[in-house]
This record gives structure tokens, C-alpha cells and sequence, in this order.
């Protein structure tokens, strides 16, 4: 039987959304026990009171400040992290021969300043940002610049197959005054310094939205990931069952096409046993046994007239034999089915 490798595809893919659901699912109850910081003054005050062995996974809010901000070359906004990308746009030759557009990365920098989140009555300096879910850095610009023409480049790129179209620059940051919610593990220096930084087993998040939105959206995301993978279970079933029910099927077909065609040449021999006594009462009898076993044993119908390559073997009718794979009598791979005439 051939691997129905549809079905299997499905339920692995099942069994992968199950597991990102309950991943998500876990992730939403972690974050409904993670202490929560009414201001910066409260957290302080319970990592006083805190245990110093176990880590401390808060959220806090606030908004994004620096001593010494970025500033963005070509917008001119200030803020803490600032990511530039150069982008080479160009057509090039297909195997078709015809020109389609691509693009490659020249250019792309990060950079990051310390920064803290402030909400007026302490600041929290957050550490590693670029590392956690759910940063998401504004588009300060983008600027596309065309590319110089000239003859001599413009021979040059068409000997290699390209046309230079331009370089898009994007820069996108984080800005100053941006108000982001920070789970993560708290700690606190010796000078008293506040940092919320990745913790070696946990969350971390830095997002614009609010730690009961991230649970919000966690829970969505897990519901969608297991009604997802109930229908690609349904669907893998069923294609399993499928192919299982015409394997089943199939083989009940050909046991009793075997059958047939075993009734089939036992008849034939009878009659050509018959046939060798040379009495000439049984002639009627001959004739209707001749017309019985030259019968086609797949349809019944009409006259069996295909012989098959390479077994030989003739059994069925030209219309039949073009559904066949295997011989039906000795289930042998054919090559063709050949149209004999008897006379």
C-alpha cells in the first residue's frame, strides 16, 4: 500500500500546532504570576523585601528615556535604538530571458544606548531589548536614491545581466517617549541601580502594549493554534482512512477477480477435456461453455481480446485492460495490452 503522504503531513502539522498552542498557553500563565509594579517607587520596595536566591520576574511600565539619545541621520528623531539598512533594487536576466527585480542587503547596523523607562517617580534601566519578544522598532524613514547612469556602467551591468535601479535606505527606531511595558527579572546593584534584564529561565518581554494585552493576545493565539490543529487532525484522519478503506477495498476486488479468473480456467479446461472425447452431443454444450469462458473477466460483458506484455496472458477486454496496471491473472507489471483477433 502506497504511504498516503498527505495525511501524514497533516497530522504532523497537527501535532506542531498543538505543541506551539501549549507553548503559547504556558507562556499566557506565566505571565498572569508575574508580579506586577505599580510604579517604579513599588518595585523598588519589593526587591528590598524580596528573597536574594530566587530571581524576581516583574512588569513594569513607563516610557523610554536616555542620557544620551541616538539621532537619526536622515529623520532626525531622537531615540535608543536605531537600526539602518541599505537595500541594493536591480534587474537581472532570467533563465527566460526576461528582466525581473531582486535586491540584496549592502548595509545593516544596529546600534543602542543605555536606556531606562521613567514614570515619574524612579527609572528602570532595561537591558538586552533587541533580545526580547515583542520589540517593535518605528520606520523613522525611507529614502530610495536612484542609481547614477552612465554609459560605460550602464554597458558594464548589461554585460552581467543587471540593471542598477537604486539603493533604499530605511532607518527604524525606538524614540524617546515611547511608553512600553518590560517584563523581565529585576535586580538591583549596590549603588541602587534598577536594571530589568533577559532571566535565564523565564519571560521576556518589551512591547507597546500592556502585560493583560500580551496575556490576551497569548490566549488567542493558543486557541487558534488548537482549533488549527483539530482540523488538520480531522482532515489527516480522513485521509488516512481513505486510503485505508480503497486499500481494503482493492484487495477485496482483486481476491475476487482472482477467483473469477480461477473459475475461469478451471471451465476452460473442463471444456477442452470435453472437447477431446469428440462426441458430438455435446456440441450445443461446447458452444455455450465457449461463449461463458470467453467472457471478459473484469466486466463480464463482452469478449476477452487483449493480450498483455510481456506475461502473455489474455483474459479481459481491450476496454478493461486500459484501467490495468497489473495482470489479473498472474499480477504481473504490463507494459501494454495488445488487441488480438481469434478466428
Amino acid at each position: 500500500m502506497m504511504i498516503p503522504w498527505g495525511g501524514v503531513g497533516c497530522c504532523l502539522s497537527a501535532a506542531a500546532l498543538y505543541l506551539l498552542g501549549r507553548s503559547s498557553g504556558r507562556d499566557a500563565e506565566v505571565l498572569r504570576s508575574v508580579a506586577r509594579a505599580g510604579s517604579m517607587k513599588d518595585l523598588a520596595a519589593i526587591l528590598d523585601t524580596a528573597s536574594k536566591v530566587l530571581p524576581l520576574v516583574v512588569a513594569v511600565s513607563g516610557r523610554v528615556g536616555s542620557d544620551s539619545p541616538l539621532i537619526c541621520q536622515q529623520s532626525g528623531m531622537r531615540g535608543v535604538i536605531v537600526e539602518e539598512t541599505a537595500e541594493q533594487h536591480f534587474l537581472k536576466h532570467n533563465d527566460a530571458g526576461s528582466w525581473i527585480q531582486d535586491s540584496a542587503v549592502m548595509l545593516s547596523v544596529s546600534k543602542e544606548v543605555p536606556w531606562y523607562l521613567d514614570d515619574g517617580t524612579g527609572r528602570v534601566y532595561v537591558v538586552g531589548a533587541r533580545a526580547a519578544a515583542g520589540l517593535i522598532l518605528t520606520i523613522a524613514s525611507e529614502v530610495f536614491e536612484e542609481s547614477g547612469r552612465t554609459l560605460v556602467r550602464g554597458t558594464l551591468d548589461y554585460l552581467q545581466g543587471l540593471k542598477m535601479l537604486g539603493v533604499k535606505r530605511t532607518e527604524r527606531v525606538l524614540p524617546t517617549g515611547t511608553s512600553l511595558t518590560v517584563v523581565g527579572e529585576a535586580i538591583k546593584d549596590d549603588v541602587g541601580t534598577i536594571r530589568i534584564q533577559r532571566p535565564h529561565k523565564g519571560p521576556f518581554y518589551v512591547s507597546p502594549k500592556s502585560i493583560d494585552q500580551l496575556i490576551l493576545n497569548l490566549g488567542k493565539w493558543a486557541k487558534l493554534y488548537r482549533l488549527a490543529s483539530m482540523g488538520f487532525a480531522t482532515f489527516g484522519v480522513f485521509l488516512l482512512a481513505k486510503r485505508a478503506i480503497q486499500h481494503f477495498l482493492e484487495r477485496k476486488r482483486r481476491h475476487e477477480l482472482q477467483k473469477r479468473v480461477l473459475n475461469a480456467a478451471a471451465q476452460r479446461q473442463a471444456r477442452e477435456a470435453e472437447g477431446g472425447n469428440g462426441t458430438s452431443d455435446t456440441e450445443p454444450n461446447s458452444k455455450k461453455d465457449q461463449l461463458v469462458l470467453d467472457i471478459c473477466v473484469i466486466c463480464l460483458e463482452q469478449e476477452y481480446n487483449a493480450v498483455f506484455v510481456p506475461c502473455g496472458h489474455m483474459c479481459c477486454c481491450m476496454t478493461c485492460s486500459s484501467h490495468l496496471t497489473n495482470c489479473p491473472l498472474c499480477r504481473r507489471r504490463i507494459d501494454q495490452a495488445v488487441r488480438t483477433f481469434r478466428h
